[in-house]
């Protein structure tokens, strides 16, 4: 392989000195990449595989988040070789060669440079394999949109990643004041947001975000609290749960949230990129499935109540980052995906005081290639209900129930950021029978929920838009 990148860098470069010679204009364009370089496709197939699951097809990412750690050749080589491990970027100096890393730099300036010319969402008709439904995109111009939820007026609040909280009452956006300290950095920000069983009498909201730490800088953790909408304020807000212990990683801090007919808060704590110590330990928070009453008081019939120094709100641990959360509306269970590795991504039925492996068993590897676990079953941890491999980085996840998509009922979608569709999963008898993907290349899907009246809505990062599902 190494030699068909050679020849193929040796004849850019015949390619590059020869459009010099013609035009000294052409010589250079921003970024100090030849203005004639072509990016060989193995480079971007390279990209595809191990990239763009974190930063976007195209690198969109990078666009919309700018460069943390500068956006020259160089600066672009010294990161993809070495890493920064507090924000989730592995090294790959040992994985790729110098060659196969400074043609990723220049892929990724290409993209940045060369953007696709931005357009207005506008509505398309899709084929599935069941029925043909238009995606009508119904509040757009977001900022990365990970939370939303429907009340009964039909008015969106929307919560957006950098920390803002939205009310969308048709073409009027309100921001909600009275927000707690929201610290937004790596994957951090303000995560999650639903309503209380009862909002229509409390008007309680809740909502799960990064927290900083009160005392020390460059510590951070996730964090449940809870509020009642007053206008265009959250009044009376009161934390209900802080994940311990608080980290200076800035990934994996899971965050979704479910209620269950009984009145119970289910919420996800990632391992915070300790899969070493936190998610087989049951003294800390983290790599784990909760359950707590509405006001934060831990539920009798908890797991752990009684098993000290166990963390009493912990349902069930070992999972890594899990970031889709929903009740099935036939079985009434509680349902969970989460992210691995490279490879390994899975969907469970976490189980009272059960363990789900991670990361003493895994269908992932490291994103350096390399293993961290010879094997993928145990006695004493669950098995996932299915993996993806490779993974697809599922990210928001709701049941289809109602009427208005008969064919679909009980099917459960799980929005990908890695390949940027909307899974459509069917389970029978708690298992997994037929997958479908709906709306490829639409954009990084980061969330999707049964509205109110009826209709599903999907909510994409880059750009940032809500569509609804319209059935035909």
């Amino acid at each position: 392989m190494k030699w068909f990148f050679q020849i193929l860098t040796a004849c850019c470069l015949m390619l590059t000195i020869s459009a010099c010679k013609r035009s000294q204009a052409s010589q250079i364009i921003s970024n100090n990449i030849p203005a004639s370089s072509e990016i060989p496709e193995p480079i971007e197939a390279l990209y595809t595989e191990h990239c763009s699951g974190c930063h976007g097809k195209k690198a969109s990412r990078f666009t919309s988040e700018g460069f943390k750690y500068g956006k020259t050749l160089e600066q672009l080589n010294h990161s993809i070789q070495s890493g920064y491990v507090k924000d989730g970027m592995p090294a790959y100096k040992h994985l790729f060669s110098d060659q196969e890393v400074s043609q990723l730099s220049e892929y990724i300036l290409k993209n940045i440079d060369n953007p696709p010319p931005s357009k207005t969402p506008i509505g398309k008709k899709y084929t599935t394999e069941l029925f043909d439904v238009f995606l009508e995109p119904i509040i757009t111009d977001l900022d990365k949109p990970w939370g939303m939820t429907q009340l009964h007026n039909g008015n969106f609040l929307i919560a957006e990643h950098q920390g803002s909280l939205l009310m969308v009452d048709g073409q009027k956006t309100t921001n909600i004041k009275g927000l707690p300290p929201i610290s937004q950095h790596g994957q951090g920000g303000l995560m999650d947001v639903i309503l209380h069983p009862n909002f229509s009498a409390n008007q309680l909201v809740y909502l799960s975000y990064t927290k900083p730490h009160p005392n020390r800088r460059g510590l951070y953790t996730t964090a449940i609290g809870r509020g009642q909408i007053a206008k265009d304020s959250i009044i009376q807000f009161e934390e209900l749960f802080e994940a311990l212990p608080y980290s200076d990683k800035r990934f994996h801090f899971g965050c979704r949230m479910a209620f269950d007919d009984e009145g119970y808060l289910w919420f996800s704590v990632g391992d915070r990129g300790n899969r070493e110590e936190n998610p087989q330990a049951l003294d800390n928070h983290c790599g784990k499935i909760h359950r707590i009453h509405d006001d934060g008081a831990i539920p009798k019939d908890n797991p752990f109540t009684e098993t000290a120094p166990a963390y009493a709100s912990i349902y069930s641990y070992g999972h890594r980052n899990p970031q889709g959360l929903s009740i099935h509306p036939e079985t009434r269970e509680i349902w969970e995906h989460e992210h691995g590795p490279k490879g390994g991504d899975e969907l469970n039925i976490p189980e009272k005081g059960l363990n789900y492996g991670w990361p003493v068993i895994s269908y992932g590897i490291n994103y350096s290639g390399t293993k961290f676990t010879d094997i993928t079953n145990k006695d004493g941890m669950e098995q996932p209900v299915i993996h993806w491999t490779p993974s697809i980085a599922p990210c928001g996840m709701d049941f289809v129930e109602g009427e208005r998509y008969p064919t679909w009922k009980n099917n459960a979608l799980v929005g990908s950021l890695k390949f940027e569709y909307l899974e459509r999963v069917v389970i029978e008898n708690d298992k997994v029978v037929h997958q479908e993907k709906l709306f490829e290349g639409i954009a990084r899907v980061r969330n999707v929920m049964m509205g109110l009246d009826g209709y599903i809505y999907l909510a994409t990062e880059s750009p940032g838009v809500i569509y609804r599902l319209v059935p035909e």
